[in-house]
């Protein structure tokens, strides 16, 4: 029998991911992860003039063994700044089961964990949410930070003003009718007074000043360059999606933390296990930091693959 590779593309991904399944999936993984049961090398990159081409390949015990390829392009205008493709294979053969593409389950993913971490971190009556950064992030994390608190107010402001008044319209419909959503004109006024920061750009420098940000906020950045002021590292609780961040140069790790300790840092799925809360007291400033992670991708294509091959998504090619 000749094998075969299903293919699905963006438009069938995203009709496939559904944010409560990706949750699941995503926590699944985060604790395996943090329990030792994934192999996964640091990801490696070549530069071009523009951009960079990474490769991220890993096994995660349960879930599979897959490997993505992605180009970021920062500066692209018109075009997705991450492209790419994910191949999933089979694990007792090593065969490839499914092509997918990658800009819809990154987007998606890298969003779904920065809410998970924001749901453990936030204070219980967080009500005034922040969105910095109005790209791709940006829509995804309104997806994704849609359910997980009762919103009184979500703020968004980017330095593209268009692109504010856009991802504004979307919020509105996003969140439930009672949700003020309005787009800001300047980051100091967005950011002061609210409870949850989300930092969604490609900014090389810190797009906030810490002075701006109130006892008890939460703020989140997956931002691959350097978005997240360092002033706010270490100041509270430091939650990582992987330690590989803080004791890996990028474009492995994140710039913005590697002056912290590893032992001052906690792994998102360590504590998603421990179902303890991040914060001890209700005036500390939390941090989230981002750089994505290999299992996130595993556990999203397992998800997607699993539901393509049941419904019969996707199209079949021979090897």
């Amino acid at each position: 029998m000749m094998p075969t590779l299903r293919v699905i593309n963006a438009a069938q991904v995203s009709e496939l991911l559904e944010p409560g399944q990706l949750r699941s999936a995503l926590e699944v993984a985060l604790v395996a992860q943090a329990g030792g049961k994934a192999n996964v090398p640091p990801r490696i990159a070549a530069a071009a003039p523009n951009g960079m081409v990474a490769a991220m390949p890993g096994y995660l015990d349960g879930v599979g063994l897959a490997t993505k390829i992605v180009s970021i392009f920062p500066g692209n205008v018109g075009l997705p700044s991450h492209m790419g493709v994910i191949v999933y294979f089979d694990v007792a053969t090593g065969m490839p089961l499914a092509l997918l593409d990658a800009e819809k389950i990154t987007e998606d993913r890298t969003a779904m964990a920065a809410a998970i971490a924001t749901d453990l971190l936030a204070r219980a009556d967080a009500s005034v949410l922040t969105i910095v950064g109005a790209g791709a992030q940006g829509k995804a994390h309104v997806e994704a930070f849609g359910a997980l608190r009762d919103w009184q107010e979500v703020r968004v402001v980017s330095r593209n003003r268009n692109s504010a008044t856009v991802l504004a319209a979307q919020a509105r419909t996003a969140f439930t009718p009672k949700v003020t959503v309005a787009n800001f004109n300047g980051f100091e006024e967005a950011v002061r007074g609210a409870d949850v920061v989300a930092l969604c750009t490609h900014a090389a420098e810190a797009v906030i000043d810490p002075a701006w940000v109130g006892p008890g906020c939460h703020v989140s950045s997956v931002g691959s360059q350097a978005e997240l002021p360092v002033g706010l590292v270490g100041v509270g609780p430091l939650v990582v999606d992987h330690l590989g961040a803080v004791t890996t140069e990028p474009p492995a790790g994140a710039a913005e933390i590697q002056h912290v300790l590893p032992d001052s840092v906690t792994e998102l799925g360590a504590l998603i296990a421990s179902g303890d809360g991040g914060r001890t007291g209700s005036d500390q400033i939390t941090v989230y930091k981002s750089t994505g992670h290999a299992v996130q991708d595993i556990a999203a294509a397992r998800l997607v693959y699993d539901l393509a091959q049941a419904s019969s998504v996707g199209v079949l090619i021979d090897l």
